[in-house]
């Protein structure tokens, strides 16, 4: 079924059904009032129009299952003093352009890439006390990481911190802009609506692995690579998670998505409704919370015009769609 809203819903408070799109287009309005008129703790819009269900599936390229996934290091964090109701890593680290940063995977499954090169990033500024202010690339972990899984569709979170200790990355920026080794080569895009830039379309294959840097680049591919000294994954405690970012920095984590979420505007994300979409990474900045509500406060990677300027927020404390099962990061070697 290439409409991906779960119409029992709407059936089962009397709205009438939507009809037979062929696409998603703009995630129906009826499906928008629905939402808005529960009253929760969040706000929705109309996005990703002209998007097939097929589309829109496969910009979640974080996969779920064990099989292939690395088993990291878990840590549990004892909480040594009193952590703030509000955090959030932008204002804590001012001093550090990356965390302030909403990159674009673009037409790709990039995710779980995307949001391990931010955390990392952002941990260089952050540990070396504003010294490192590197743009790990995107592009060289999603096209040369074999073990992680393949690339534009799709691979494990935890795989990407283990490459990042055993072979390293190189710097790169996002696409078109020349900016370090191996800037991004997939096209930013339009997410949602209006846009300023063209339509996201169908998934593009992987670029290859290519062990060089742009032309003119000063450094040779090789003597680029920035190394992490260690890779962990958090025990799913919502206080462990928070002490980690406290101490550490931002991290990547993934979460199950449903129809609804590609709708977010505002608020406190939760599933209210729709079809199981797939697994997709994210940067997790910190928390707080609105109107009584916990939340986490997180950075997608579909550009600064989705969701909330880039951001959502997703409720904190209760596991919501598996956000604090896999909870991945690492140390950068400074």
């Amino acid at each position: 079924m290439r409409f991906f809203i779960v119409l029992t819903a709407l059936v089962g408070i009397g709205l009438a059904s939507p009809p037979n799109l062929k696409d998603v287009s703009a995630t129906p309005q009826k499906m928008v009032d629905y939402i808005n008129s529960l009253n929760s703790t969040w706000k929705a819009g109309q996005n990703f129009k002209g998007r097939t269900l097929d589309q829109v599936k496969k910009l979640m390229g974080t996969r779920l299952d064990s099989k292939g996934k690395p088993q990291l290091e878990k840590l549990y964090h004892t909480v040594k003093m009193d952590l703030p109701d509000n955090f959030d890593a932008r204002t804590q680290w001012p001093d550090c352009p990356t965390i302030k940063e909403i990159r674009d995977q673009g037409s790709c499954g990039s995710c779980w890439a995307f949001g391990a090169v931010e955390a990392m990033s952002d941990r260089y500024c952050i540990h070396s006390k504003g010294a490192m202010n590197y743009h790990i690339s995107a592009q060289d972990l999603a096209t040369c990481c074999k073990s992680c899984g393949d690339g534009c569709e799709g691979g494990y979170p935890a795989a990407a911190w283990e490459y990042w200790v055993s072979d390293g990355l190189v710097t790169g920026g996002n696409y078109n802009s020349s900016q370090g080794c191996q800037p991004y080569t997939i096209p930013s895009c339009d997410h949602h609506v209006p846009g300023k830039l063209q339509p996201c379309g169908d998934i593009l294959p992987t670029p290859p692995c290519n062990q060089q840097c742009i032309p003119d680049y000063p450094k040779t591919y090789s003597d680029d690579k920035k190394f992490g000294s260690k890779a962990y994954s958090i025990a799913s405690d919502p206080v462990a998670i928070q002490q980690e970012i406290f101490n550490n920095g931002p991290v990547e984590a993934d979460f199950q998505v449903y129809a609804d979420f590609v709708s977010y505007k505002s608020g406190v994300y939760k599933h209210l409704t729709g079809d199981f979409l797939g697994g997709h990474a994210i940067r997790v900045l910190g928390w707080g919370v609105e109107d009584d509500t916990p939340y986490w406060l997180v950075a997608n990677s579909w550009n600064p015009d989705w969701g909330d300027n880039g951001l959502f927020k997703i409720l904190r404390g209760s596991d919501e769609c598996g956000i604090e099962d896999d909870i991945n990061a690492g140390m950068p070697n400074v």
